[in-house]
């Protein structure tokens, strides 16, 4: 058989296709680093910025339970008119205007206490739910981020193994043409070119999903993420799974069930403590202007003056059994508040343990995939080889470069979800933070 017109010399030029087609594809507005993706995010995402903006509120809500042992100061203000008419005195009227100051402050009110001290939990519930957010988000945009570099990615070698397709189908034709070769070479490398083509529509219209999905998070169009730097050191896992374990007591879903526990205790305290007295201090001052025929008999025309400061004690005495149905009520919600603490710490346990192995099996994978694409190098260059020669056949060919271009495909995407799974995995023990991000950008080209 004669040789290929224009072959690819080896496995080396397939690999300067891909990176040719890649830098054909059309330029989008900007380049951005995950960092400045995330950066951006943080200022359009409308989740994140309800979670902040409910964290922010909560900050006034538990002010106003800390107004429950300051004193309330009320100005009260009235007027009236009365008339009489007696077969004695005849008709009178009076018009009386009061305007007065009253001053309440608590002594002792135990339900209070515990009230402010719920409000003060769930402030911290507030920012629980808010760091949550916050790593949430990070995952999203780091999710969302190397989805549309894996979309391209399929993108760039489907063009490219369409493109090698189409010189073994050029060479068929030709072979066909001098007797070289026989029909069936042509219609296998056809049947190739066309599902090729097939699949770069689909990688194209996958790309632009992609794009809509990140541009959904940041509000920008036209965002174009930076690919990793090659070689790429990923992270590496090296503590056991029970030391990330341990370290979900503090991740935010449970710090959030273990308030919601210390809230419920509280509130069992305050219907307890509703059976108590309370004791408030009150003072008032105050005037008042009588005018009319009949002010006289009501202490004469004129202003008076009146003062008082007392302190009023309340204590319960019969309630219908409210109280008590309370307590009972308040110690049932108790129970139910510590089930669902121990359920929090046994799904972000599973959770934890669960993503680790995810980790620890994608840096595997991306190992074989990485000496598995050094092989199906070795494997094109001999099978070309063999078809030069005339061992081999166009179809050899043809499944040589569909093997290598779907090893390559799948070792850039099985880098992404190694680096987005780190990043779930700090997500799932509650210790991601913005220097994670960090970290995983450091990963990423700067071209």
């Amino acid at each position: 058989m004669s040789v290929l017109k224009h072959p690819l010399s080896s496995a080396s030029g397939l690999v300067s296709v891909a990176a040719a087609v890649l830098a054909c594809l059309s330029a989008p507005v900007s380049a951005e680093s995950l960092k400045e993706v995330y950066e951006a995010a943080k200022a359009y995402d409308a989740t994140y910025l309800a979670s902040r903006a409910a964290a922010e509120s909560s900050r006034y809500k538990a002010a106003q339970a800390d107004a429950l042992t300051r004193p309330t100061v009320s100005l009260q203000a009235g007027a009236s008119y009365g008339g009489t008419d007696t077969p004695l005195f005849g008709a009178r009227s009076t018009t009386t205007g009061s305007l007065g100051v009253v001053a309440v402050q608590p002594l002792f009110n135990r339900p209070n206490s515990f009230t402010i001290g719920k409000a003060r939990k769930a402030l911290d519930i507030a920012q629980a739910d808010l760091a949550s957010a916050e790593q949430d988000l990070a995952v999203r945009v780091a999710q969302a981020y190397f989805d549309v570099l894996a979309a391209q990615d399929t993108l760039s070698t489907a063009r490219a193994s369409k493109t090698a397709i189409s010189e073994q189908l050029a060479s068929a034709k030709r072979n066909f043409e001098v007797g070289t070769a026989t029909i069936t070479d042509t219609r296998e490398a056809q049947a190739r070119f066309d599902l090729a083509t097939a699949q770069e529509i689909a990688a194209d219209n996958d790309v632009r999903t992609r794009r809509l999905a990140l541009d959904q998070i940041v509000g920008r169009q036209g965002l174009q993420p930076n690919g990793l730097s090659i070689p790429v050191a990923l992270p590496l896992q090296t503590e056991p799974v029970d030391a990330w374990v341990d370290r979900t007591e503090d991740s935010p879903s449970v710090r959030k069930a273990r308030l919601a526990y210390d809230i419920a205790k509280l509130e069992t305290q305050r219907t307890d403590a509703a059976r108590l007295p309370t004791v408030d201090l009150q003072g008032q001052l105050g005037g008042a202007n009588n005018r009319g025929t009949g002010a006289s008999s009501s202490g004469g025309v004129g202003t008076t003056t009146n003062h008082s400061v007392g302190v009023t004690l309340k204590v319960p005495l019969y309630t219908g059994s409210a109280i008590e149905n309370q307590i009972k009520e308040a110690v049932s919600l108790e129970e139910k508040s510590r089930n669902e603490l121990d359920a929090a710490r046994r799904a972000v346990a599973q959770a934890t343990r669960q993503v680790y192995y995810g980790v620890q099996s994608g840096n595997a994978q991306v190992k074989a995939l990485e000496a598995a694409e050094a092989s199906s190098k070795l494997a094109l260059d001999a099978t070309k080889l063999g078809y030069k020669v005339g061992v081999r056949v166009n179809l050899d060919v043809l499944n040589s470069q569909t093997q290598l271009f779907s090893t390559q495909r799948d070792l850039a995407k099985a880098r992404y979800d190694v680096l987005v799974n780190s990043l779930k995995l700090r997500q799932a023990a509650g210790v991601l933070a913005a220097g994670d991000i960090d970290a995983v950008n450091a990963l990423l080209s700067t071209k």
